[in-house]
């Protein structure tokens, strides 16, 4: 009869091999993929709902569905933008079921602690100027640009999530880049 299978150190396994292991019920290979993944989910929900007292919810839900249906889950290699896509649903979910537009609040966000006064003063701003530029994008650009440079998704992952060619989403997030760079203006 076999045993367990031998430990190993799954802080340093790759997401391919936690997430075939989460898969066959290990739950401490999923744990490491939330702790993985946990802060770059939350940064993306951040951008995309329009208040931050959401994002741990939606992260939470996001996670609960990915242990349920990972064993749905055709290429473990792709866990990553596999539980992007997860939050990224969850977060339009949610943004739907509330049917308005708010602006986001980032005044939550936690400075960093090595931060001077002057310094986490000057960031809250550089952060309130970039989510004000943001909730004035068209929809579709604000999210081709949270998709790209907060979730780090590539153009195809963008395109199969949004269910757009790749030229469309290249075009919507030059589109974004262009909008932003008179907002944004200020803090070169």
């Amino acid at each position: 009869m076999p045993g367990p299978p031998p430990p190993t150190d799954l802080g340093h396994a790759d997401d391919r091999t936690l997430a075939g292991r989460a898969a066959d019920g290990d739950t401490s290979a999923f744990e490491h993929l939330v702790r993985r993944y946990s802060p770059m989910m939350r940064a993306y929900a951040t951008r995309l709902l329009p208040s931050n007292n959401e994002v741990d919810d939606v992260v939470q839900e996001a996670f609960i569905t990915a242990w349920e249906k990972l064993a749905t889950l055709e290429d473990c290699g792709a866990v990553r933008s596999w539980m992007m896509k997860i939050v990224s649903h969850k977060s339009m979910d949610r943004i739907r079921a509330h049917k308005k537009e708010t602006q986001l609040d980032d005044d939550e966000l936690p400075a960093p602690e090595s931060a001077s006064p002057s310094g986490i003063t000057q960031e809250n701003s550089q952060l309130e100027a970039l989510s004000m530029a943001l909730s004035e994008l068209p929809a579709p650009q604000r999210r081709c640009w949270v998709m790209k440079e907060l979730g780090q998704f590539s153009y195809e992952e963008m395109a199969d999530e949004l269910e757009l060619p790749v030229s469309t989403v290249r075009g919507l997030l030059a589109r974004a880049r262009m909008n932003l760079i008179p907002r944004m203006e200020a803090w070169k």
